[in-house]
């Protein structure tokens, strides 16, 4: 009986510790810790950065070394593209030119008025700066076509333009008049021209197929009852089969087309749509243009109650999809983080094969991707990391406001497990400036160097960098 008690109690004891031991484990916390002690394997970086910076460097600092302006995970390094003083100090969304593979400059746009410079020409071997184009109202991303043009739109409300540059490095000092749509002076007027027919909104991210196909969202918030931002597909006359570069701006796919707005809820023959509805399956809804195309977007958004979001920023196509024939763009919807502790997220839409995209013939569903957190909150830009396959997530929070500066997130693609999200991030860099943030990131072919601006940084003018190191 004494041994068969003891036993008991011994049995009683143990499961009591089991269970004070149980009560304290946080899977949470189990989980992320693996997402560090692995993240040389999944994100290419020997450990991540542990928390934002609070500093906030001198100018003073910034231009003796513009790297100063960011810390890096271990592993990973910064070497300064360009910083020169002519350089536009809201540099945003970027690509090479001529192609990825031997690029010669980097084609940029600049998110300031339309009395400084709006898309600019950088060239890789000294970093010197060249003002390809002037007039443009927050010009804020930045296309190579496969059909050898730029594409450059402005974030401007529901008046923004996108337009389209044949021949940029010959292309310097050219004045845009906004109200007309038209181009003067400088040198290569005839090298630019306006693409009403996709329609007119706050331009942000083009999700730019090869075909000429492009995904887009309106950058707008809800407000008193509005549906906030939508997003549109724009599907070309004619598409681009390939064969090299176009000779002049009249080949070009985006000259002419038509244009669909996003609106999610199939149920009950697609009449189940409205506030509520922001992820799962829909519809493309055909957006009729007026006389001349110029079709103001965000009326057709809430005349057709289409889904909104907030702030749709960037969209990129998903590379590893495209490669299996598959239409796929991630996007990021910004949130808005010190009024209502609503910190974003990234969605990713697909839309049937390639060929059911072009015919209109796909069901678009869209789905969470990843949910912004105080930690990752309002992301921005994106960048898609080839061979690893992962997402590079920009934050524009409120950096004074919250006491805390912008971060660099890498986020694994989805695995095999049961849901579609993010398998985890890890920080992967932060800025040393308050007042700036991170924006217009994307790698080269390898994924081995992402190039990346800081943006309305203290020095005043624009600072672009390559971070590498990725293992």
């Amino acid at each position: 009986m004494r041994i068969q008690k003891a036993l008991v109690v011994l049995g009683v004891v143990g499961f009591a510790t089991a269970a004070a031991a149980f009560a304290t484990f946080d899977f949470g916390e189990f989980r992320d810790h693996h997402l560090d002690a692995h993240s040389l394997q999944v994100f290419g970086v020997v450990s991540p950065v542990e928390a934002s910076s609070t500093r906030s460097i001198t100018a003073q600092e910034a231009n003796a070394d513009p790297t100063a302006l960011v810390t890096l995970a271990k592993g990973l390094r910064a070497r300064v593209v360009s910083a020169r003083a002519d350089l536009g100090a809201n540099i945003d969304m970027m690509a090479f030119w001529p192609n990825d593979h031997n690029p010669t400059h980097i084609i940029a746009c600049n998110e300031q008025g339309t009395a400084q410079p709006g898309v600019q020409r950088i060239r890789l071997s000294d970093g010197a700066v060249e003002t390809i184009l002037t007039g443009t109202n927050s010009c804020d991303p930045v296309r190579r076509t496969a059909w050898g043009t730029i594409v450059v739109g402005e974030e401007s409300g529901n008046t923004g333009w996108l337009l389209e540059i044949i021949n940029p490095l010959g292309t310097t000092g050219v004045s845009f008049n906004r109200a007309m749509g038209t181009f003067s002076g400088g040198v290569g007027t005839t090298n630019i021209a306006t693409r009403p027919a996709v329609g007119r909104l706050s331009f942000e991210g083009l999700a730019l197929l090869p075909n000429g196909m492009m995904y887009y969202g309106d950058e707008n918030r809800p407000g008193t009852g509005t549906p906030g931002g939508a997003y549109f597909k724009f599907i070309p006359s004619t598409s681009w089969n390939g064969g090299g570069s176009i000779a002049a701006l009249s080949q070009s796919p985006l000259v002419s087309g038509a244009v669909y707005g996003l609106r999610l809820g199939k149920r009950s023959s697609n009449t189940d749509y409205g506030q509520g509805t922001q992820t799962g399956r829909g519809i493309w809804v055909p957006i009729t243009p007026n006389a001349g195309n110029n079709v103001d977007l965000r009326a057709a958004t809430a005349l057709l109650k289409l889904t909104g979001y907030y702030r749709p920023e960037d969209a990129e196509v998903d590379p590893a999809a495209l490669a299996e024939g598959k239409v796929r763009f991630c996007a990021n919807n910004t949130g808005n983080e010190i009024d209502d502790n609503y910190w974003g997220e990234t969605i990713c839409v697909t839309d049937g094969s390639v060929a059911q995209a072009l015919a209109n013939t796909a069901v678009p569903e869209a789905q969470l991707f990843v949910v912004g957190t105080p930690e990752l909150a309002m992301m921005d830009n994106l960048a898609y990391q080839p061979g690893r396959g992962n997402w590079i997530l920009h934050e524009d929070g409120d950096g004074p406001e919250v006491g805390r500066n912008n971060d660099l997130w890498a986020c694994a693609e989805d695995g095999s497990d049961f849901d579609s999200l993010s398998d985890g991030c890890i920080r992967v860099a932060t800025i040393n400036d308050l007042n700036a943030e991170w924006t217009g990131g994307f790698f080269d072919p390898w994924g081995e160097h992402l190039y990346i601006s800081v943006q309305h940084n203290v020095t005043g003018h624009g600072v672009i960098l390559d971070i590498y190191g990725w293992r």
